[in-house]
């Protein structure tokens, strides 16, 4: 008797074409938390990330904080009336938390994860390059659509 090889249609196939992309079809945003200084307003707590820049006064994204006008001022503090903070009033922040974009998960390094083995205090930086949101990981209907979310589907939070 003759072996007849079966091709069945599978799931994976919408999932391979998902990976990448958040609900609604659209791409993730990829996030470069590990070399991007931001720098954080010590008046009203307005953070300026190269990142994104500030498109809507002219400064696109990627200028770096050193590479803006000498006559930068906060946007916030100028628009809620509590003077012109320049530069000057600004100092170098780096985020302590993360979100999953996907669900909401909110990584905090003081916390960490003990009952994942990860200790309080360890950086996002230095988690594993495995390291998967712990809340996507125990939902089939994400982990099925999306695959493994891992570090990449992490924003810093910036509150």
């Amino acid at each position: 008797m003759a072996k007849v090889a079966v091709i069945a249609k599978t799931p994976k196939k919408k999932a391979d074409a998902m990976k990448g992309k958040v609900a609604g079809g659209r791409a993730k945003k990829k996030t470069a938390s590990v070399s991007v200084v931001r720098y954080k307003c010590r008046v009203c707590g307005y953070i300026y990330s190269p990142l994104r820049g500030e498109p809507h006064n002219g400064i696109p994204a990627g200028t770096e904080f050193e590479d803006l006008p000498d006559t930068y001022v906060c946007p916030l503090c100028g628009f809620q009336g509590k003077g012109r903070v320049g530069k000057w009033g600004f100092d170098e922040w780096r985020p302590t938390r993360y979100i999953c974009s996907f669900c909401g998960y909110v990584y905090d390094e003081a916390r960490g994860e003990p009952h994942r083995g990860i200790k309080a205090g360890t950086r996002f930086e230095d988690l594993p390059d495995d390291y998967r949101c712990p809340v996507c990981a125990l939902d089939p209907k994400i982990t099925r659509t999306f695959g493994k979310i891992q570090k990449e589907g992490f924003s810093p939070l910036e509150a």
